[in-house]
């Protein structure tokens, strides 16, 4: 049995308490106790949250957990109670894993835990961590990272990602897709997936425009010309690029471009097709066309996505 220990504070965000339920669901689903979840704190007394919800914890003590994760919260952001950081000092040696979630990073960068080490925390909070702790490397844009010993999750959510990934790796792919299914979770997101969607910074005010670019990501693989797009939504092809450019702040055909590298590069982390199937799955044509545009968008070519990818899930 796996012991998992949340470390909380006063003002925690609760929501990270929310990766709970996915080591609890891989126990229903296992039908047996894989894994053991407490909630730790400095002093053991009920510790409220962000929110107001009130938590009832048990107190540091000598247990030797497998895995010890670090709640995020406004209240660590600038310091951490010393008893806190202290902890998780002790847990690098006596852990398996080390882990935050969210500005939970912040705790385990006061620790000096991140030191030399790749790191991610929520998009809003990156730029300040890499600011103050110049000797991490701080990867903004990922949903998780994981460096050795130590994991690292982006914005609160992501830490159901990270509690997947873990379980994949304690236990296998099979279990961690059934935990995700009765979660009624998309199977867990890829570490390197980036933090934003490409439909939701386009923001379409309008259904019209919603419609289209569904219909755009379901048919990927087709051209998706402007003449096309616009008869989805019963415009002409100059009414609907100029709605289109109005609501989104973008040209249809960059807007689809976003789509099809976000397409891939999930492909590519999933590591099954080979780059000419990704290629022609996503509507680049072909594998060259793909890289001119992993290029301009990320800085790295799909193979190198792909190796990062396939090594962070051989950590």
């Amino acid at each position: 049995m796996t012991a998992i220990a949340f470390v909380v504070f006063d003002g925690f965000q609760s929501l990270a308490l929310a990766a709970m339920s996915v080591f609890e669901y891989a126990n229903f689903s296992a039908g047996q106790t894989l894994y053991d979840v407490r909630v730790l704190s400095e002093d053991g007394r009920n510790l409220r949250a962000s929110g107001g919800l009130s938590v009832g914890t048990e107190a540091f003590d000598e247990r030797v957990f497998d895995t010890v994760i670090v709640a995020g919260g406004d209240a660590i952001l600038q310091a951490a109670p010393p008893a806190v950081l202290d902890y998780v000092r002790h847990s690098l040696n006596t852990a398996r894993r080390t882990a935050s979630i969210c500005s939970g990073a912040f705790v385990l960068a006061q620790a000096g835990v991140l030191d030399g080490r790749r790191a991610t925390t929520h998009w809003a909070y990156a730029r300040d961590l890499q600011a103050r702790f110049p000797a991490i490397k701080v990867e903004e844009d990922r949903i998780f990272v994981i460096d050795g010993a130590v994991w690292t999750s982006a914005g609160m959510t992501a830490g159901l990602d990270l509690a997947l990934a873990m379980i994949e790796k304690d236990h296998g792919a099979e279990l961690a897709r059934s935990v995700a299914q009765k979660l009624v979770m998309y199977h867990r997101r890829a570490g390197g997936q980036s933090q934003h969607s490409a439909l939701l910074e386009l923001e379409p005010k309008s259904d019209r425009i919603q419609t289209v670019l569904g219909y755009a990501r379901e048919h990927l693989s087709e051209a998706l010309s402007v003449e096309q797009l616009a008869d989805v939504a019963r415009l002409s092809p100059r009414q609907f690029s100029r709605a289109f450019r109005a609501e989104t702040g973008q040209s249809p055909a960059k807007a689809i471009e976003h789509l099809r590298l976000e397409a891939a590069r999930q492909l590519l982390e999933r590591g099954r097709l080979t780059l000419d199937q990704i290629a022609a799955e996503t509507g680049f044509t072909d594998r060259r066309r793909m890289r001119e545009a992993f290029l301009r968008a990320f800085g790295q070519p799909p193979q190198v996505i792909r190796r990062n990818a396939r090594a962070e899930t051989m950590a």
